[in-house]
């Protein structure tokens, strides 16, 4: 296959994504005035239902925009050989492959960011403000930028230059030491992340004594559990939407409540949720995804590492000299077929995965509260009641609040 098919390949593969996501979008957005179920109705008094539909109408507007700036910048970028310039740039900076590589992405990623950041501004200071969202003032919005850029090069740059330095070092099987590193990262990061990455961007509490920490408490020892780590994060520092997760295993697990939940819903509603938080524990929902996760990585890798050094794709692209990270863009771009197909996969076995913690928190607590916490929640982010089922599949990793509430009251 000479490099010109392979050029006509990959954008023939991003423009087909665009085009899809472009058709998916719309076919979903036209369904946003459909008569909404009889177990919805109660969800949306009639002016919250008309600021529901203007939301998600400019929320599509704008989406549409974005993908459309998206796809003609990286277009032009193929056409220019912009990759073969960026290249050449950091060529002209080092000898050294792994800087090379460190410089070349370093380029790339920030340059995308920043061309983003105006959309990012308005999505958060214009659209979440219009709607009354936004709580994040332009000081944590920077601030944000910043640490996020901090993160990217310090974890994100030592991640990429030790896997290059894993290829320079072993070539065809730079995947089996790289899989075995990830592996260990991810597993680090599950254990650690609320520990080590949340702190840096929210305030994170201990739950403190009162009503809610005893009926907590309380269902806690019905079922058994022992969960001494509650904790209340600052949520309401950057939205009014309201969350929870659960996160870790063994010693390390913990709730995490945002304040906004704890605000929207009333103690017997917090206990639901937080029995369904149980409930993906106690089904091992984590441990799934996390061996799933460290599965899929290891047959990603594998793929990359019969790739990686084909001179093709790097001509493909208009470079001469194969190199790890030309070969990495290129690979990026033809397996995201087969990504976007794990993708839905991943979402099928989520959904899967709710209704069983939904199921859970039914059997062990109370199905009416949660039901009740879940309309609340909808109402309060202005949730589509009625999205195209084909949208559901792709995108959606829970079930619609519909599906939900009809699996509650069977």
């Amino acid at each position: 296959m000479t490099p010109q098919i392979v050029f006509y390949i990959l954008i023939g593969i991003i423009t087909v994504k665009f085009l899809f996501d472009t058709f998916l979008n719309s076919l979903n957005a036209k369904h946003f005035n459909d008569p909404i179920p009889k177990e919805l109705e109660d969800v949306y008094n009639s002016e919250e239902y008309l600021k529901s539909q203007a939301y998600k109408k400019e929320n599509h507007q704008f989406s549409l925009l974005t993908s459309l700036f998206s796809i003609i910048t990286t277009l032009l970028f193929f056409v220019f050989d912009g990759f073969a310039i960026v290249d050449t740039i950091a060529k002209h900076f080092t000898d050294n492959s792994i800087l090379i590589t460190l410089i070349f992405f370093g380029i790339i990623v920030f340059a995308s960011d920043i061309l983003t950041l105006p959309f990012s501004y308005y999505k958060t200071f214009v659209i979440e403000e219009k709607f009354g969202f936004n709580k994040t003032s332009k000081k944590t919005f920077i601030f944000d930028k910043i640490k996020g850029w901090l993160m990217l090069i310090i974890v994100g740059g030592g991640i990429l230059a030790l896997i290059t330095w894993f290829y320079q070092l072993t070539t065809s099987n730079f995947w089996i030491y790289t899989w075995i590193f990830i592996s260990l990262f991810t597993l680090f990061m599950n254990l650690f992340y609320s520990k080590l990455i949340v702190p840096l961007f929210n305030k994170q509490t201990p739950l403190e004594e009162g009503d809610l920490k005893i009926a907590i408490e309380n269902f806690a020892t019905k079922i058994g559990f022992k969960l001494n780590n509650i904790f209340v994060i600052d949520g309401s520092k950057r939205s009014t939407k309201a969350n929870a997760y659960f996160s870790g295993f063994g010693s390390q697990k913990r709730i995490t409540l945002f304040d906004t939940l704890i605000n929207d819903l009333d103690t017997n509603e917090i206990v639901a949720v937080l029995a369904h938080e149980v409930g993906h524990y106690k089904k091992k929902h984590i441990i799934y995804n996390l061996l799933l996760s460290i599965l899929l990585t290891g047959f990603t890798l594998f793929i990359l590492s019969l790739l990686v050094g084909n001179t093709t794709l790097s001509q493909a692209l208009n470079v001469a000299t194969p190199s790890f990270h030309i070969g990495l863009i290129a690979f990026g771009i033809l397996y995201s077929p087969i990504s976007e197909i794990t993708s839905l996969l991943m979402n099928a076995l989520s959904r899967k995965f709710e209704y069983q913690a939904d199921n859970y928190a039914k059997n062990n607590f109370e199905a009416e509260a949660l039901i009740s916490s879940l309309k609340k929640l909808s109402k309060n982010s202005l949730s589509n009641l009625t999205p195209h089922p084909l949208y559901v599949k792709i995108h959606y990793s829970h079930p619609t609040l519909y599906q939900r509430v009809l699996n509650l009251k069977k």
